[in-house]
């Protein structure tokens, strides 16, 4: 894969990561204030949650990867936790 690409898909898949954990947060604390999400967000929360829970199976399978090659599996978990496959397609490349 190109560089350009990858570095692009990083970028988009960190922001997207990182909205997502921002819907959640604020969904958790509107549910603690006894109030939901517009029921226009349901699909978007939803979404958010399948990609917060993929990409946290890739993070985790990064970890255990990089434990077995003698790197840093909390740094490798939570960089693939961000950027998602790629992270696991660097590793293996390493």
């Amino acid at each position: 894969m190109k560089p350009q690409i990858s570095n692009l898909i990083k970028t988009v898949s960190i922001l997207a990561i990182s909205a997502a954990l921002t819907l959640e947060a604020w969904n958790l604390y509107l549910h603690l204030q006894n109030k939901s999400l517009p029921n226009s967000l349901a699909p978007v929360l939803w979404l958010a949650t399948v990609a917060l829970i993929v990409h946290g199976i890739e993070g985790a399978i990064a970890a255990f990867k990089a434990s077995s090659q003698g790197k840093n599996p909390l740094t490798y978990g939570i960089y693939t936790f961000f950027v998602g496959t790629i992270g696991l397609k660097e590793l293996s490349n390493n």
